[in-house]
């Protein structure tokens, strides 16, 4: 099942387009990476997606339904990356009331606040004042007004800023169990070494246009340079063959770029049959940072990758 879906979402701001024809599907229980550089088209996106903004032309569908914003807001829950806390209340005070404006009994508010507040270890939080927290403080408390009310739809926009390692793994471990139990997450960052570790599949947007969609793996695999990492004894000073080009070479490894019509066993029994002694043969495939920069930047591989994904 398919917990949103746009189709054709276009959006204007005078003769900008902000978000130019874009379609995408999440489905239920997945952790969708939201990618682009700034002014790409995301806060935009974002913001239809949670009916801040109307789209010009296009739909956008919640849970097999056109999406409500009147009524629908309830299933969605938005940590945005510009905080939105009252800093005189007390913190208990404003995740209770903030519960309640999403429809929470107060009885039942308190308990699901007890309940989060142990889990991100924040248990004597309650009668701390929001001018009195780090950003880190800051981001926690802002995660559990977003998932408190249990929506169906989290998204969620750089939500480990300011976060230290220990309680970045809190909130990460946090992401994970509301996936697997059945909660859709969109996750919008720039920082790619998260989104290669917490996300199943990712959308790229650039200048109002989706440029790339699918899993993760797939566009490792799609972007892939036939690069490999052999570890050997004793490597050979000179190193000839028609199958590859060494492309960089240290004390017992070599990276080797393999030449079109070759395989990776063609390698090994290259070096296997010169009497090396193999240690490691490893596929190298490129971060989603380096392949980040080469679609922004438009490079022929980019461009050949777009026609067969598009």
């Amino acid at each position: 099942m398919n917990i949103l879906e746009l189709q054709h979402l276009k959006k204007y701001f005078a003769t900008q387009k902000a978000v130019d024809d874009i379609s995408m599907v999440i489905p239920k229980g997945n952790i969708f990476g939201l990618l682009g550089p700034n002014g790409a088209g995301k806060t935009t996106l974002i913001r239809m997606i949670t009916g801040i903004f109307y789209p010009d032309s296009g739909s956008i569908t919640l849970k097999g339904k056109a999406f409500d914003p009147e009524n629908d807001a309830r299933l969605i829950g938005y940590m945005p990356e510009e905080r939105g806390l009252y800093k005189k209340m007390k913190i208990g005070e404003q995740a209770l009331y903030l519960a309640q404006l999403k429809g929470l009994k107060k009885a039942e508010a308190i308990v699901k606040i007890r309940d989060w507040f142990k889990r991100l270890e924040m248990e004597s939080w309650w009668n701390k004042k929001v001018e009195d927290l780090s950003k880190g403080m800051g981001q926690k408390l802002q995660f559990v007004i977003t998932v408190l009310h249990e929506p169906d739809l989290i998204i969620l926009d750089e939500p480990f800023s300011g976060l230290d390692p220990v309680n970045a793994n809190l909130i990460k471990d946090e992401i994970y169990r509301l996936a697997q139990n059945g909660t859709s997450i969109i996750f919008s960052t720039h920082r790619m070494e998260q989104v290669e570790e917490i996300c199943n599949n990712i959308v790229l947007v650039n200048k109002g246009k989706k440029i790339l969609d699918g899993s993760v793996a797939e566009v490792k695999q799609g972007f892939k340079e036939n690069l490999f990492s052999i570890q050997i004894e004793n490597i050979p000073d000179q190193i000839t063959a028609n199958i590859f080009d060494v492309v960089e070479k240290k004390e017992q490894q070599i990276i080797v770029k393999i030449r079109e019509g070759y395989k990776p066993n063609d390698v090994l029994s290259h070096f296997i049959n010169n009497g090396s002694s193999i240690i490691a043969f490893n596929e190298i495939l490129p971060s989603l940072n380096d392949i980040f920069i080469r679609l922004v930047e438009g490079t022929p591989t980019a461009r050949q990758f777009e026609k067969t994904t598009l």
